[in-house]
């Protein structure tokens, strides 16, 4: 992380899952990182999703503190223990439907309201994790209706969130992050033990990519390579 100050403060919501926990290790290892907070649910304070208000007043903490010069949010759902992704339109429900939406958009979309005034406006950058398969334009397979919406939707956010940020903060960059595929929770099922990534390799791919981005990239949607997506 050669182009963030020396010392620089970072913070990582959706610290308690695979990718999230590899990013906090990263950066606790980084030895020009001066401080890294984590938040989860169970964390203090918490933010959780299915709590709106939870959110408000995790960012009204940390906004006691100094300013952050990275903050990254890790969260995301593919499956539950009951649930799979719905692979035809005759899957589809407003329960499976509202509840992707719910962590994979809706809140993700109030933390870059909570959030982002406590980005540094000297050099900063905030991330989203969201997912190649939400690119429109990319899609050639169909399936996975729920998850794939609610990234085109983060996406969609995350650059809209883009060109409001850059008026008060020109130097800050806010980018959607394809992370690849993954050996964690959220793919094992889809082959993920097979052919994913360790979620440590992946936590060092993101961050390079990020510290190589500058502010006039906010808003792109980047992959793990640095390669850039369609939307």
């Amino acid at each position: 992380m050669n182009t963030f100050p020396d010392g620089f403060r970072a913070l990582v919501i959706g610290a308690s899952g695979g990718i999230g926990a590899a990013l906090v290790e990263a950066l606790t290892e980084n030895p020009r990182c001066g401080h890294v907070q984590g938040l989860h649910r169970h964390s203090d304070p918490a933010v959780d999703f299915d709590i709106e208000a939870s959110v408000a007043a995790a960012a009204a903490v940390l906004g006691q503190q100094s300013k952050f010069h990275l903050i990254i949010n890790a969260t995301g759902v593919l499956h539950t223990h009951d649930v799979m992704p719905e692979k035809k339109l005759s899957d589809l429900n407003y329960t499976q439907l509202m509840d992707t939406f719910r962590i994979n958009t809706f809140g993700p979309a109030l933390v870059l309201r909570y959030f982002t005034p406590l980005l540094d406006p000297a050099r900063s950058a905030f991330a989203v994790l969201s997912a190649k398969v939400g690119s429109i334009e990319d899609n050639r397979l169909g399936g996975w209706y729920s998850y794939r919406a609610s990234k085109a939707a983060l996406n969609m956010l995350l650059k809209t969130a883009a060109i409001e940020v850059k008026r008060s903060k020109p130097q800050a960059v806010l980018v959607s992050l394809h992370p690849g595929t993954v050996n964690s929770k959220l793919s094992q099922p889809f082959r993920g033990e097979e052919i994913g990534r360790p979620a440590s390799d992946t936590a060092q791919d993101l961050l390079k990519v990020i510290d190589q981005l500058t502010p006039a990239d906010t808003g792109g949607f980047y992959a793990y390579d640095g390669q850039r997506l369609p939307w």
